[in-house]
């Protein structure tokens, strides 16, 4: 194999590699993207729960009715 060759093969390598991490780094900022949203989509459905199991606790609160 003579040094042309030899280059050649490198540079073919590199733009694979070039290829592969542009890839790579796409598919990493959509996964933090998703991350992201699902994080707020958490924070929604806590903050949700808490308002729900807050009116449950005051529902609970009240008094019974007079005939028991």
């Amino acid at each position: 194999m003579n040094m042309e060759e030899r280059v050649t093969e490198l540079e073919s390598r590199l733009a694979f590699q070039d290829d592969t991490i542009q890839t790579l780094s796409d598919e990493l900022v959509a996964q933090q993207r998703l991350i992201e949203r699902l994080q707020l989509q958490l924070a929604a459905l806590a903050k949700r729960q808490e308002d729900i199991s807050g009116q449950l606790e005051s529902a609970g609160d009240e008094a019974p009715p007079p005939h028991y």
